[in-house]
Protein backbone atom coordinates (compact mmCIF):
# COMPACT_ATOMS: atom_id res chain seq x y z
CA UNK A 1 0.00 0.00 0.00
CA UNK A 2 1.09 3.80 -0.43
CA UNK A 3 1.94 5.99 2.28
CA UNK A 4 0.88 9.98 2.31
CA UNK A 5 4.47 10.45 0.97
CA UNK A 6 4.61 7.99 -1.80
CA UNK A 7 1.07 9.43 -2.68
CA UNK A 8 1.88 13.01 -2.87
CA UNK A 9 4.94 11.80 -4.82
CA UNK A 10 2.66 10.18 -7.34
CA UNK A 11 0.38 13.13 -7.71
CA UNK A 12 3.15 15.56 -8.38
CA UNK A 13 4.59 13.31 -11.40
CA UNK A 14 1.26 13.47 -12.65
CA UNK A 15 0.68 16.73 -12.59
CA UNK A 16 4.29 17.81 -13.48
CA UNK A 17 4.05 15.09 -16.55
CA UNK A 18 1.17 17.60 -18.06
CA UNK A 19 2.34 21.09 -17.61
CA UNK A 20 4.51 21.02 -20.28
CA UNK A 21 5.28 24.99 -21.15
CA UNK A 22 5.48 26.96 -24.45
CA UNK A 23 9.08 27.14 -25.41
CA UNK A 24 11.08 26.58 -28.48
CA UNK A 25 11.60 23.23 -29.54
CA UNK A 26 14.94 23.15 -29.16
CA UNK A 27 14.33 24.36 -25.58
CA UNK A 28 11.87 21.85 -25.16
CA UNK A 29 13.94 19.39 -25.65
CA UNK A 30 16.22 19.97 -23.38
CA UNK A 31 13.55 20.45 -20.86
CA UNK A 32 11.81 17.05 -21.66
CA UNK A 33 15.07 15.51 -21.05
CA UNK A 34 15.58 16.61 -17.63
CA UNK A 35 12.02 16.05 -16.41
CA UNK A 36 12.23 12.91 -18.07
CA UNK A 37 15.77 12.03 -16.27
CA UNK A 38 13.61 13.26 -12.56
CA UNK A 39 10.47 11.20 -13.17
CA UNK A 40 12.59 7.92 -14.09
CA UNK A 41 14.58 9.51 -10.04
CA UNK A 42 11.63 9.52 -8.43
CA UNK A 43 9.83 6.28 -10.05
CA UNK A 44 13.00 4.39 -8.90
CA UNK A 45 12.03 6.02 -5.18
CA UNK A 46 8.83 4.75 -5.57
CA UNK A 47 9.54 1.08 -6.22
CA UNK A 48 12.09 1.16 -3.11
CA UNK A 49 9.28 1.97 -0.88
CA UNK A 50 6.92 -0.28 -2.39
CA UNK A 51 9.61 -3.57 -2.07
CA UNK A 52 9.92 -1.85 1.45
CA UNK A 53 6.33 -2.18 2.23
CA UNK A 54 5.50 -5.63 0.33
CA UNK A 55 8.97 -7.10 2.56
CA UNK A 56 7.68 -6.00 5.49
CA UNK A 57 8.26 -4.70 9.15
CA UNK A 58 11.90 -6.65 9.46
CA UNK A 59 13.42 -4.22 6.90
CA UNK A 60 11.80 -1.23 7.65
CA UNK A 61 11.42 -2.05 11.35
CA UNK A 62 13.93 0.85 12.68
CA UNK A 63 15.52 -1.56 15.03
CA UNK A 64 17.25 -2.81 12.45
CA UNK A 65 18.31 0.20 10.53
CA UNK A 66 21.76 1.52 10.77
CA UNK A 67 23.84 4.64 9.51
CA UNK A 68 27.22 4.83 7.54
CA UNK A 69 27.73 1.12 8.85
CA UNK A 70 26.88 1.32 12.21
CA UNK A 71 24.51 -0.72 14.07
CA UNK A 72 20.74 0.80 14.98
CA UNK A 73 20.91 2.47 18.25
CA UNK A 74 24.58 3.30 17.31
CA UNK A 75 23.82 5.65 14.82
CA UNK A 76 20.85 7.01 16.10
CA UNK A 77 22.98 10.40 16.11
CA UNK A 78 22.66 10.29 12.63
CA UNK A 79 18.77 10.50 12.68
CA UNK A 80 18.06 13.51 14.85
CA UNK A 81 18.52 17.56 13.48
CA UNK A 82 20.59 18.95 16.30
CA UNK A 83 21.68 18.30 19.75
CA UNK A 84 22.35 15.27 22.21
CA UNK A 85 21.60 12.11 21.21
CA UNK A 86 21.53 9.02 23.86
CA UNK A 87 20.68 5.19 23.24
CA UNK A 88 21.75 1.92 24.23
CA UNK A 89 21.72 -1.89 24.15
CA UNK A 90 22.67 -4.81 26.64
CA UNK A 91 22.49 -8.54 27.02
CA UNK A 92 22.06 -11.13 29.88
CA UNK A 93 23.63 -14.34 29.11
CA UNK A 94 23.18 -17.82 30.90
CA UNK A 95 25.34 -21.35 29.74
CA UNK A 96 25.15 -24.04 30.41
CA UNK A 97 27.45 -26.54 29.62
CA UNK A 98 27.66 -30.47 29.31
CA UNK A 99 29.29 -33.05 32.30
CA UNK A 100 31.73 -34.36 29.27
CA UNK A 101 33.69 -33.51 26.51
CA UNK A 102 33.21 -35.45 23.44
CA UNK A 103 35.70 -37.75 24.06
CA UNK A 104 34.06 -38.67 27.23
CA UNK A 105 36.35 -37.20 29.87
CA UNK A 106 34.99 -35.07 32.55
CA UNK A 107 34.62 -31.28 30.86
CA UNK A 108 34.97 -29.62 34.52
CA UNK A 109 33.19 -26.72 33.55
CA UNK A 110 30.55 -24.93 35.43
CA UNK A 111 27.33 -22.93 34.89
CA UNK A 112 27.71 -19.45 34.43
CA UNK A 113 24.77 -16.44 33.94
CA UNK A 114 26.36 -13.31 33.44
CA UNK A 115 25.31 -9.62 33.23
CA UNK A 116 27.30 -9.28 29.76
CA UNK A 117 27.13 -6.21 28.55
CA UNK A 118 25.45 -3.02 29.30
CA UNK A 119 25.94 0.12 26.78
CA UNK A 120 25.55 3.73 26.25
CA UNK A 121 25.48 5.44 23.36
CA UNK A 122 26.36 9.48 23.57
CA UNK A 123 26.36 11.87 20.48
CA UNK A 124 26.15 14.86 20.01
CA UNK A 125 25.15 16.47 16.34
CA UNK A 126 26.70 20.07 16.17
CA UNK A 127 24.85 20.72 13.03
CA UNK A 128 24.14 19.05 9.39
CA UNK A 129 28.27 18.49 9.17
CA UNK A 130 30.03 18.15 12.25
CA UNK A 131 28.81 15.11 15.13
CA UNK A 132 30.50 13.46 17.76
CA UNK A 133 29.42 9.85 18.57
CA UNK A 134 30.67 7.80 21.67
CA UNK A 135 29.90 4.11 22.75
CA UNK A 136 31.14 3.55 26.89
CA UNK A 137 30.50 0.21 27.57
CA UNK A 138 30.21 -2.28 31.04
CA UNK A 139 31.20 -5.54 30.35
CA UNK A 140 30.11 -8.56 33.35
CA UNK A 141 28.50 -6.14 35.67
CA UNK A 142 31.31 -4.79 37.33
CA UNK A 143 34.84 -3.30 37.36
CA UNK A 144 35.70 -4.31 41.11
CA UNK A 145 35.30 -8.34 40.16
CA UNK A 146 35.57 -9.74 36.46
CA UNK A 147 34.06 -6.98 34.85
CA UNK A 148 35.76 -3.82 32.87
CA UNK A 149 34.56 -0.17 31.81
CA UNK A 150 36.06 0.61 27.96
CA UNK A 151 35.34 3.52 25.76
CA UNK A 152 34.58 1.20 22.76
CA UNK A 153 34.66 3.82 20.26
CA UNK A 154 34.45 8.06 20.18
CA UNK A 155 34.99 9.59 16.95
CA UNK A 156 34.20 13.44 15.14
CA UNK A 157 32.89 13.23 11.58
CA UNK A 158 32.43 15.87 9.33
CA UNK A 159 30.54 15.17 6.23
CA UNK A 160 31.69 16.70 2.98
CA UNK A 161 28.52 16.14 1.17
CA UNK A 162 25.14 14.72 2.82
CA UNK A 163 26.70 11.20 1.64
CA UNK A 164 30.45 11.64 2.14
CA UNK A 165 32.65 12.65 4.99
CA UNK A 166 35.98 12.34 7.08
CA UNK A 167 35.91 10.50 10.06
CA UNK A 168 38.44 10.50 12.93
CA UNK A 169 38.95 9.37 16.46
CA UNK A 170 38.86 5.79 18.38
CA UNK A 171 36.82 3.78 15.40
CA UNK A 172 35.33 0.77 14.98
CA UNK A 173 37.34 -1.19 12.32
CA UNK A 174 34.96 -2.21 9.77
CA UNK A 175 35.70 -5.59 9.15
CA UNK A 176 32.77 -8.79 9.25
CA UNK A 177 29.33 -8.36 9.94
CA UNK A 178 29.28 -8.09 13.35
CA UNK A 179 32.21 -6.13 14.41
CA UNK A 180 30.04 -2.79 13.51
CA UNK A 181 26.82 -4.75 14.02
CA UNK A 182 26.26 -6.54 17.47
CA UNK A 183 23.30 -5.09 19.25
CA UNK A 184 21.71 -8.71 20.46
CA UNK A 185 18.28 -7.80 18.21
CA UNK A 186 19.84 -7.48 15.20
CA UNK A 187 21.54 -10.87 15.21
CA UNK A 188 20.37 -14.59 15.60
CA UNK A 189 22.90 -16.30 18.22
CA UNK A 190 23.21 -16.18 21.62
CA UNK A 191 27.07 -15.93 20.97
CA UNK A 192 28.70 -13.92 18.71
CA UNK A 193 30.17 -16.28 15.82
CA UNK A 194 33.78 -17.41 16.23
CA UNK A 195 35.41 -16.73 13.10
CA UNK A 196 34.35 -13.01 14.33
CA UNK A 197 36.36 -13.40 17.45
CA UNK A 198 39.39 -15.54 16.48
CA UNK A 199 40.18 -14.52 12.47
CA UNK A 200 38.42 -11.02 12.96
CA UNK A 201 38.95 -10.24 16.60
CA UNK A 202 35.39 -8.62 17.21
CA UNK A 203 35.06 -6.68 19.12
CA UNK A 204 37.45 -4.66 17.67
CA UNK A 205 38.65 -1.04 18.21
CA UNK A 206 41.81 1.42 17.42
CA UNK A 207 42.72 4.91 16.57
CA UNK A 208 42.61 6.38 13.74
CA UNK A 209 41.13 8.41 10.40
CA UNK A 210 39.69 8.04 7.09
CA UNK A 211 36.98 8.80 5.53
CA UNK A 212 32.71 6.88 4.67
CA UNK A 213 30.17 6.97 2.22
CA UNK A 214 27.03 5.92 0.46
CA UNK A 215 25.22 5.80 -2.59
CA UNK A 216 22.19 4.57 -3.73
CA UNK A 217 24.03 0.90 -4.06
CA UNK A 218 27.13 1.25 -2.54
CA UNK A 219 28.13 1.68 1.29
CA UNK A 220 31.87 1.80 1.56
CA UNK A 221 34.75 3.46 4.24
CA UNK A 222 38.22 3.24 4.38
CA UNK A 223 40.74 3.67 7.27
CA UNK A 224 44.07 4.52 8.65
CA UNK A 225 44.36 2.78 12.22
CA UNK A 226 47.54 1.64 14.70
CA UNK A 227 47.94 -1.52 14.69
CA UNK A 228 47.53 -4.61 16.14
CA UNK A 229 50.37 -5.36 18.71
CA UNK A 230 51.33 -8.88 17.45
CA UNK A 231 54.34 -9.32 19.66
CA UNK A 232 52.62 -8.28 22.69
CA UNK A 233 53.64 -6.75 25.96
CA UNK A 234 53.46 -3.11 24.59
CA UNK A 235 52.06 -0.15 26.06
CA UNK A 236 48.72 -1.45 25.88
CA UNK A 237 49.05 -4.26 27.65
CA UNK A 238 47.64 -6.94 24.62
CA UNK A 239 48.62 -10.29 25.01
CA UNK A 240 49.92 -10.23 21.29
CA UNK A 241 49.02 -13.06 18.65
CA UNK A 242 48.49 -16.75 19.94
CA UNK A 243 47.67 -20.02 18.34
CA UNK A 244 44.16 -18.89 19.27
CA UNK A 245 44.33 -16.33 16.54
CA UNK A 246 44.48 -12.19 16.40
CA UNK A 247 42.34 -11.48 18.90
CA UNK A 248 45.27 -10.39 21.88
CA UNK A 249 46.95 -8.07 19.73
CA UNK A 250 44.01 -5.45 20.21
CA UNK A 251 45.14 -2.36 21.70
CA UNK A 252 41.97 -0.40 22.03
CA UNK A 253 43.14 2.96 22.21
CA UNK A 254 44.57 2.35 25.40
CA UNK A 255 47.96 3.80 24.82
CA UNK A 256 48.43 1.92 22.05
CA UNK A 257 51.98 1.88 20.20
CA UNK A 258 51.50 3.12 16.70
CA UNK A 259 55.10 2.90 15.18
CA UNK A 260 53.17 1.25 12.32
CA UNK A 261 49.66 1.82 11.18
CA UNK A 262 47.33 -0.52 8.73
CA UNK A 263 45.17 -0.11 6.26
CA UNK A 264 41.26 -1.59 6.40
CA UNK A 265 38.50 -1.03 3.71
CA UNK A 266 35.29 -2.43 2.83
CA UNK A 267 32.81 -1.76 0.57
CA UNK A 268 29.00 -3.48 0.71
CA UNK A 269 25.80 -3.39 -2.19
CA UNK A 270 23.04 -2.35 -0.68
CA UNK A 271 20.43 -1.38 -3.24
CA UNK A 272 18.38 -4.42 -2.67
CA UNK A 273 15.94 -3.57 0.43
CA UNK A 274 17.62 -6.38 3.26
CA UNK A 275 20.30 -6.89 1.17
CA UNK A 276 23.91 -6.64 2.39
CA UNK A 277 26.79 -8.10 0.12
CA UNK A 278 30.39 -7.16 0.94
CA UNK A 279 33.58 -7.69 1.50
CA UNK A 280 36.76 -5.89 3.45
CA UNK A 281 40.23 -5.97 3.80
CA UNK A 282 42.41 -5.35 6.45
CA UNK A 283 46.86 -5.15 5.97
CA UNK A 284 49.86 -3.40 7.71
CA UNK A 285 52.87 -4.33 10.08
CA UNK A 286 52.05 -5.46 13.34
CA UNK A 287 55.24 -5.86 14.38
CA UNK A 288 55.85 -1.81 15.47
CA UNK A 289 59.71 -1.94 14.86
CA UNK A 290 60.49 -4.95 17.47
CA UNK A 291 63.81 -6.29 17.61
CA UNK A 292 65.12 -9.83 16.74
CA UNK A 293 68.56 -10.55 17.84
CA UNK A 294 69.21 -7.19 16.23
CA UNK A 295 67.18 -6.63 13.10
CA UNK A 296 63.82 -5.16 13.16
CA UNK A 297 61.13 -7.67 12.61
CA UNK A 298 58.02 -7.38 10.36
CA UNK A 299 54.80 -8.85 11.44
CA UNK A 300 53.01 -8.45 8.00
CA UNK A 301 48.80 -9.59 8.86
CA UNK A 302 46.23 -9.32 5.74
CA UNK A 303 43.21 -9.95 7.02
CA UNK A 304 39.98 -10.58 4.14
CA UNK A 305 36.69 -11.31 4.50
CA UNK A 306 33.82 -11.95 2.03
CA UNK A 307 29.91 -11.62 3.80
CA UNK A 308 26.38 -11.56 2.75
CA UNK A 309 23.39 -10.62 5.00
CA UNK A 310 19.78 -10.88 4.28
CA UNK A 311 17.17 -9.84 6.15
CA UNK A 312 13.64 -10.06 4.44
CA UNK A 313 10.02 -12.00 3.99
CA UNK A 314 10.42 -13.65 6.94
CA UNK A 315 14.11 -14.83 6.03
CA UNK A 316 17.24 -13.82 8.03
CA UNK A 317 20.36 -15.14 6.48
CA UNK A 318 23.89 -14.52 7.39
CA UNK A 319 26.94 -16.00 5.68
CA UNK A 320 30.82 -15.18 6.51
CA UNK A 321 33.95 -16.77 5.43
CA UNK A 322 37.61 -15.10 6.50
CA UNK A 323 41.17 -15.75 5.86
CA UNK A 324 44.00 -14.13 7.97
CA UNK A 325 47.62 -14.65 7.19
CA UNK A 326 50.88 -13.90 9.57
CA UNK A 327 54.51 -13.13 8.05
CA UNK A 328 57.74 -14.25 10.22
CA UNK A 329 55.46 -16.23 12.39
CA UNK A 330 58.74 -17.96 13.68
CA UNK A 331 60.14 -15.52 14.75
CA UNK A 332 57.06 -13.89 16.33
CA UNK A 333 57.09 -17.62 18.19
CA UNK A 334 61.01 -17.34 19.53
CA UNK A 335 60.04 -13.78 20.76
CA UNK A 336 57.25 -14.54 22.85
CA UNK A 337 58.61 -17.83 23.79
CA UNK A 338 56.09 -20.29 22.24
CA UNK A 339 57.31 -23.94 21.14
CA UNK A 340 55.39 -26.62 19.93
CA UNK A 341 51.83 -26.54 19.34
CA UNK A 342 51.50 -23.35 21.09
CA UNK A 343 52.45 -21.72 17.66
CA UNK A 344 50.78 -18.95 16.44
CA UNK A 345 49.33 -19.61 13.05
CA UNK A 346 50.67 -18.56 9.64
CA UNK A 347 47.53 -19.34 7.62
CA UNK A 348 44.06 -18.98 9.98
CA UNK A 349 40.72 -19.90 8.22
CA UNK A 350 37.08 -19.67 9.47
CA UNK A 351 33.54 -19.34 8.10
CA UNK A 352 30.13 -19.92 8.78
CA UNK A 353 26.00 -19.98 7.61
CA UNK A 354 23.37 -18.94 9.31
CA UNK A 355 19.56 -19.38 8.96
CA UNK A 356 16.58 -18.05 10.62
CA UNK A 357 12.60 -18.04 9.21
CA UNK A 358 10.29 -15.96 10.82
CA UNK A 359 7.11 -18.55 11.78
CA UNK A 360 4.61 -15.09 12.48
CA UNK A 361 6.00 -13.85 9.53
CA UNK A 362 2.56 -14.28 7.20
CA UNK A 363 0.54 -13.46 10.33
CA UNK A 364 -0.86 -10.11 11.51
CA UNK A 365 1.03 -10.46 14.84
CA UNK A 366 4.28 -7.57 15.97
CA UNK A 367 5.56 -10.56 17.35
CA UNK A 368 8.61 -12.54 15.42
CA UNK A 369 9.36 -16.09 16.65
CA UNK A 370 12.39 -17.21 14.27
CA UNK A 371 14.00 -20.87 14.89
CA UNK A 372 17.85 -21.06 13.23
CA UNK A 373 20.86 -22.95 12.63
CA UNK A 374 24.68 -21.95 12.48
CA UNK A 375 27.13 -23.63 10.94
CA UNK A 376 30.36 -22.77 11.63
CA UNK A 377 33.98 -23.82 11.15
CA UNK A 378 37.50 -22.29 12.30
CA UNK A 379 41.24 -23.20 12.38
CA UNK A 380 43.83 -20.91 13.67
CA UNK A 381 46.69 -23.28 12.63
CA UNK A 382 46.13 -23.93 9.03
CA UNK A 383 50.22 -23.85 8.89
CA UNK A 384 52.29 -23.14 11.20
CA UNK A 385 56.16 -22.74 10.86
CA UNK A 386 58.71 -25.26 10.18
CA UNK A 387 59.77 -26.63 13.67
CA UNK A 388 56.25 -26.34 14.97
CA UNK A 389 53.35 -28.29 15.23
CA UNK A 390 49.42 -27.64 15.23
CA UNK A 391 46.33 -28.60 18.10
CA UNK A 392 44.03 -30.39 17.12
CA UNK A 393 41.83 -27.97 19.81
CA UNK A 394 42.58 -25.18 16.90
CA UNK A 395 40.65 -27.24 14.67
CA UNK A 396 37.30 -27.19 15.46
CA UNK A 397 33.04 -26.38 14.46
CA UNK A 398 30.14 -25.65 16.22
CA UNK A 399 26.50 -26.46 15.53
CA UNK A 400 23.85 -23.82 17.14
CA UNK A 401 20.55 -25.07 17.05
CA UNK A 402 18.07 -22.27 18.25
CA UNK A 403 15.71 -20.15 18.86
CA UNK A 404 14.83 -16.16 18.84
CA UNK A 405 11.50 -14.69 20.14
CA UNK A 406 10.99 -10.75 19.55
CA UNK A 407 8.12 -9.33 21.12
CA UNK A 408 8.93 -5.70 19.53
CA UNK A 409 12.08 -4.98 17.35
CA UNK A 410 13.75 -3.78 19.95
CA UNK A 411 14.18 -6.56 22.58
CA UNK A 412 14.57 -9.93 21.94
CA UNK A 413 14.83 -13.36 24.01
CA UNK A 414 16.96 -16.29 22.24
CA UNK A 415 18.12 -20.10 23.41
CA UNK A 416 20.41 -22.60 21.67
CA UNK A 417 21.94 -25.31 21.89
CA UNK A 418 25.69 -25.42 20.76
CA UNK A 419 27.52 -28.58 19.29
CA UNK A 420 31.21 -28.32 20.06
CA UNK A 421 33.58 -30.47 17.99
CA UNK A 422 37.35 -30.56 17.30
CA UNK A 423 40.01 -32.61 16.01
CA UNK A 424 41.47 -33.38 19.65
CA UNK A 425 37.91 -34.87 20.30
CA UNK A 426 37.72 -31.96 23.40
CA UNK A 427 34.67 -30.13 22.42
CA UNK A 428 32.27 -29.06 24.86
CA UNK A 429 28.76 -28.86 24.11
CA UNK A 430 26.68 -25.97 25.62
CA UNK A 431 23.38 -24.62 26.20
CA UNK A 432 22.97 -20.86 26.12
CA UNK A 433 19.87 -18.51 27.04
CA UNK A 434 20.43 -14.59 25.95
CA UNK A 435 18.03 -11.55 26.85
CA UNK A 436 19.05 -8.63 24.62
CA UNK A 437 17.43 -5.06 24.15
CA UNK A 438 18.45 -1.87 22.16
CA UNK A 439 16.69 1.61 22.10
Amino acid sequence: MFNVKTLQTVILILIGSLLVPAQSIEAQATDDSTRINELERQIQAITQDLEELTLGTEVVNPAERGAFGLAPAAGKVYTINQGVSIGGYGEVLYQGYAGKKESGAASGKTAKLDAYRGIIYVGYKFNDRVLFNSEIEIEHGSTGLKGSASLEFAYLDYKLTDNFGLRAGLLLVPVGITNEIHEPPVWLGTIRPRSENKIIPTTWRESGFGFFGETDALSYRFYLVNSLDGIGGGSAGSSGFSSSGLRGGRQKGSKAIAENFSAVGRIDYTATPGLMIGTSLYTGDQGHNSDFNGREVSIGTTIWEGHIKYQGRGFDVQALTALASVNNADKLNEMKGLSGSGSVGEQMSGWYLQLGYDLLFSSASEHQLLPYIRYEAVNTQVEVPSGYSSSGSKDFNVTSIGMAWKPIGNAVLKTDYEIHSNASSSGVNQFNVALGWLF
